[in-house]
């Protein structure tokens, strides 16, 4: 692959990467400790993720049980899921927060993948902006000398990327979508 086209292509890998983080953070009926990326508390003034001050753990199919380092932290870490778009109410005895997923019904379910399926088209708009990127700086080669044939060559090399990963992100999508629906 051309050093011009590879510059591209990692951008477009970042995007499907960022999708792929994205996606994780959906609940599918089951507990997935990355539904908590997103969670930060305040610790000593700092907004500091939630993987930094405790242990996550997912002792059942549909539990996730949070160990603070300091257990002056729960009052803190029970009000950041509250705040958050999680929709569950933390459970705790003093020692451990337990977060139980109930669940999803059949709307809940459908919402969830029109969600996904959202964050899917928005990634596939952020590959062809960088397709069109690509295009722009190739065109602006002309001006340096480079011939119409090695620039057409760029282009499609770009276009066979911007394919490739398309097609990536419509995999993404409809896994997750698989998985949400899945009783």
């Amino acid at each position: 692959m051309d050093e011009r086209v590879k510059k591209y292509d990692s951008k477009m890998e970042k995007t499907l990467a960022n999708l792929d983080s994205e996606l994780g953070t959906i609940r599918a009926g089951r507990a997935n400790p990355h539904v908590l990326d997103r969670i930060t508390v305040d610790y000593y003034g700092v907004a500091t993720s939630l993987q930094q001050v405790a242990n996550i753990t997912v002792p059942e199919a549909r539990m996730i049980q949070i160990q603070p380092w300091e257990s002056s932290l729960i009052k803190e870490i029970c009000k950041a899921i509250q705040k958050s778009d999680l929709g569950i109410n933390p459970n705790t005895d003093g020692k451990v927060v337990r977060l139980v997923f109930p669940e999803l019904t059949e709307e809940r379910r459908k919402e969830l993948v029109k969600e996904v399926k959202k964050k899917g088209e928005a990634a596939k708009v952020a590959i062809r902006n960088i397709r069109r990127d690509a295009n722009e700086a190739f065109k602006k080669l002309e001006k340096e000398d480079v011939s119409e044939d090695e620039i057409k060559k760029l282009s499609e090399e770009i276009q066979k990327q911007t394919d490739k990963r398309i097609k990536e992100i419509d995999q993404s999508v409809e896994v997750k979508s698989k998985e949400i629906l899945t009783v």
